[in-house]
């Protein structure tokens, strides 16, 4: 019962980065209509923006001291941050120890600037070109991305911890009157956390505000909504922006639970667009559903005791369920009628 339980919180965790990733890759093809196979790679952009930010953060200048000596006796050169010496030692060491949440701040300028860039300069080219076309570019663009980003960082993972202060784990046995331990890493619940607060933003942005609500109507009826004399397009240009950051902001928050890599889009990627599938092409709901479901299926699916029955079954359980699903509800979950069914 136990390792069922953590195996949960582990889907809930990993999923929370599926319906992050699924809910942006839902709102550019609700909007656009185009399938952006680019979007993983928005994902790793975010957590190279922590990687970013840490890197910035730590630059420092070398000092003589005289109170440390070398084995000869001489002062030795010691390194000391600029941020310590701008705003003091404890303050400094601080600012960097919380260089992750930080980065919060420093990604979202610079994912809404790539998808604009992104929109403006090449999607919006194939707005009218077959799905397969907008497959090919979008995928084309994202090895582009990862390349440049290996270019710049390399090819190994590199480490970027979280907050001091979330070190450690917290331990459920007691909440949930059981004997045993069930400890479970204090970011991966701030993760899910922090993915849920973002999921609920996005909702109540597109639910109550006149922007969304335009957004929405567009989506249902791009024709009628500019015919009244709205600029439409510019509005879902702004959406693939705050989509990007949406990604973004996902792998920012993901760093410290898988260093990042230049790979790590195209490894989420997959799994998100199946994910999208799942809950319905269009369906934001279904996208969110879809993400939490399959993560919690995947990491079951991993225990030793499912394992030992189905031989890799973790492996593929995603994909299971997904033709599953789809034989028997071609739209998906939460899908339109009409979409994925021609």
């Amino acid at each position: 019962m136990d390792a069922v339980l953590l195996q949960i919180l582990n889907g809930l965790d990993k999923g929370s980065a599926y319906a992050l990733i699924a809910l942006g890759l839902t709102l550019i093809f609700g909007t656009l209509g185009v399938v952006n196979f680019a979007h993983g790679a928005l994902f790793m952009i975010g957590a190279f923006c922590s990687v970013t930010l840490q890197r910035l953060l730590t630059l420092s200048f070398e000092t003589i001291d005289e109170t440390q000596k070398d084995f000869l006796g001489n002062p030795l050169k010691v390194k000391t941050p600029y941020v310590e010496s701008w705003f003091g030692p404890e303050m400094g060491q601080a600012i960097i120890d919380w260089s992750v949440p930080l980065a919060i701040l420093f990604a979202i300028p610079v994912m809404l600037l790539i998808g604009f860039i992104m929109e403006r300069g090449l999607i919006k080219h194939f707005y009218k070109r077959p799905h397969a076309d907008q497959i090919l570019v979008t995928f084309g663009l994202a090895i582009v991305l990862q390349e440049v980003v290996k270019y710049f960082y390399g090819a190994n993972p590199i480490p970027t911890p979280a907050p001091e202060a979330f070190v450690g784990s917290f331990d459920f046995a007691p909440l949930l009157g059981l004997d045993t331990s069930l400890a479970y890493p204090y970011w991966r619940l701030v993760y899910f956390g922090f993915s849920t607060l973002i999921i609920a933003a996005v909702f109540a942005f597109l639910q109550f505000t006149t922007f969304g609500m335009v957004v929405r109507a567009g989506m249902a009826d791009r024709e009628t909504v500019g015919l009244l004399g709205i600029d439409i397009d510019r509005r879902f240009t702004i959406m693939f922006g705050i989509a990007a950051a949406v990604a973004g902001l996902a792998g920012v928050m993901y760093a410290p639970i898988n260093s990042p890599n230049y790979h790590m889009g195209m490894d989420f990627l997959v799994l998100s667009f199946v994910v999208v599938v799942v809950g319905g092409m269009g369906s934001l709901p279904g996208a969110v559903l879809a993400g939490f479901l399959l993560g919690i299926l995947e990491s079951l699916a991993s225990m030793n005791e499912i394992k030992s029955i189905i031989y890799g079954i973790d492996q593929i359980i995603i994909y299971v369920v997904a033709i599953v699903i789809l034989l028997v509800r071609p739209r998906g979950l939460m899908g339109r009628r009409g979409v994925m069914e021609e």
